[in-house]
């Protein structure tokens, strides 16, 4: 059996000339705390993955979204994420200033040299990488 699926969203501030990056620092569970994501969330069951998204975004940060296309992991897959869970990735952007609603205290939005400023999650950082290539300076 496949193990559970998060989605995400890379919010960029422009789906055709994405300069800038939304990040969001954890604030639960202790173990995750103060390191820096993407947002996101489980799917729950019967639920479909874009229709996930849209609730996990507006949970935790209080927005609409526009979905883009989807952000691949090598070989067109999902990502593989801590503790066996399957990532699914999608730039997105919003439709007003977000807020850290749920089980984050701080956002931020970085430039394609501030990506590596913040302590993202391990599992993260290859998204991160994918997501820098495409940002314009």
């Amino acid at each position: 059996m496949r193990a559970p699926l998060v989605v995400a969203a890379a919010v960029v501030d422009d789906l055709e000339h994405p300069t800038r990056l939304l990040a969001a620092r954890r604030s639960a569970p202790k173990t995750l705390a103060g390191r820096w994501e993407f947002p996101g969330g489980k799917v729950e069951p019967g639920e479909a993955d874009v229709d996930a998204l849209h609730r996990e975004l507006d949970e935790e940060l209080g927005v609409a979204a526009t979905l883009g296309e989807r952000i691949l992991a090598p070989g067109g897959a999902d990502w593989v994420v801590t503790k066996g869970y399957w990532m699914r990735l999608w730039f997105a952007v919003i439709d007003r200033d977000p807020e850290p609603l749920l089980d984050h205290d701080e956002l931020r939005w970085l430039s394609r040299a501030e990506l590596y400023d913040v302590p993202w999650l391990d599992a993260d950082l290859p998204i991160v990488d994918v997501v820098a290539a495409r940002l314009q300076a």
